[in-house]
């Protein structure tokens, strides 16, 4: 972790296996968008995005479809050795569902309940507490997730009225931000009153813009000492989303906000949703909160490198890196600590290639055909011809298994 930042202290709250706050590492989450109801599409995904390296995944439980799939969601994951908690997303009919489908409710880690879409009226504390009593009786935490596109009206009516009251009434946004606060630790308060113990409750509290984003988490995380979900709702699509949740995010976690995160990306259609994952991870490690993976530092190029061979051995790299840590995080602890850099001409190339672990400084255009690699600093050897790429490759896996391996006392 960076010593520079201090996380907020938080009680600890296990979903599944996974410690969520109490000074845990900052647990990455994602969600799948299949149809729940087919078993066997929505247990592909949540494979595909807990071997992309999401931690916790969620589905939405809206149909009694989809509640009677669960148990078949799950055997199937374990059937390929998979044990990541699967959370419910619940709206509207989640007291209906909890109660019909008994065994989706043991096997689910978590549930996600919205004050706002419990019910309205007498039925709201009601539905609720249904809720809450399953939660109690199968051992489950709750994530009590209120966003403002479906906001409890009754608080917001209420704090209206009360603002309408003062003599310098305060702006709709932050009245906003108020009913989103007090919604959430409303809702948290009546749950413990009910019996759910402390620790078994995570808040979020989402908005589509950053600002407000700071704004009511810094708000939340002043009042209460639960695990806090962070997230930018609704981010978008491609470079938007990326940059708006790295824009929104990182404030917070610099400020010690943040137990576990989810970047919510709209995906292209028919791509994998674990673009999600890999960029919350990228925006941690980038903030050296956790380390995920191999990080590599490349030049953006100028005119003087061979911009086509040198953009493809830095994406070379990068994947053979991706695709190889499946099998390096279990044979080679420690691996995702290493360094790499692939630097296109002499200016910068040699010098940060000798910061990382192991890095190589290719020719720049007009320069000697030859490309040095260095390791820890020191020069290894010099590569030149048309097999540049796989003799690098070459040694970097030595260097993993050499280094990370006699850390691992693999021989």
């Amino acid at each position: 972790m960076s010593p520079s930042i201090t996380r907020r202290p938080t009680v600890t709250a296990w979903v599944g296996g996974v410690p969520i706050g109490g000074g845990h590492p900052i647990v990455v989450q994602s969600m799948t968008n299949t149809d729940t109801a087919d078993a066997e599409a929505t247990a592909i995904q949540v494979a595909q995005l807990a071997r992309a390296g999401s931690e916790i995944v969620r589905v939405t439980v809206n149909t009694r479809e989809a509640a009677a799939a669960i148990p078949e969601i799950v055997a199937r994951l374990a059937e390929v050795g998979l044990e990541v908690p699967i959370v419910g997303d619940f709206h509207y009919n989640g007291h209906i569902l909890l109660r019909e489908f008994p065994e989706t409710a043991r096997l689910l880690a978590k549930y996600r309940i919205n004050p706002g879409n419990v019910g309205a009226g007498q039925h709201h504390d009601a539905n609720f507490a249904t809720m809450i009593e399953v939660a109690k009786e199968f051992g489950k935490p709750v994530r009590i997730g209120v966003n403002w596109g479906s906001l409890d009206q009754s608080v917001l009516a209420r704090l209206m009225d009360r603002n309408a009251l003062l003599a310098t009434p305060r702006s709709g946004t932050n009245v906003m931000i108020d009913a989103m606060v007090t919604s959430a630790l409303e809702s948290a308060q009546y749950a413990e009153r009910l019996g759910l113990p402390h620790d078994r409750i995570i808040i979020s509290v989402k908005v589509s813009s950053a600002p407000e984003l700071w704004q009511v988490y810094r708000q939340l995380a002043a009042e209460c000492d639960y695990p806090l979900h962070l997230g930018l709702t609704e981010a978008g699509m491609g470079m938007k989303g990326m940059v708006a949740s790295s824009v929104a995010l990182s404030p917070l976690l610099l400020d010690g906000i943040g137990d576990t995160i989810r970047v919510s990306l709209t995906p292209e259609p028919g791509a994998s949703r674990k673009l999600e994952v890999e960029v919350a991870q990228q925006i941690l490690q980038s903030m050296n909160l956790r380390s995920f993976l191999p990080q590599v530092t490349s030049c953006p190029g100028c005119g003087r490198t061979t911009s086509q061979f040198f953009q493809e051995l830095a994406q070379r790299i990068e994947g053979y890196i991706r695709e190889s840590m499946p099998v390096w995080k279990t044979r080679y602890p420690g691996v995702e600590e290493m360094q790499v850099a692939v630097m296109g001409c002499i200016v910068n190339g040699p010098g940060e290639s000798k910061h990382a672990n192991i890095g190589i400084s290719l020719p720049g255009t007009g320069e000697d055909p030859r490309a040095p690699v260095y390791q820890d600093g020191k020069l290894l050897t010099t590569l030149k011809g048309p097999r540049i790429v796989e003799d690098f490759q070459e040694l970097l896996e030595r260097y993993v298994e050499q280094t990370y391996g006699e850390k691992a006392g693999v021989s």
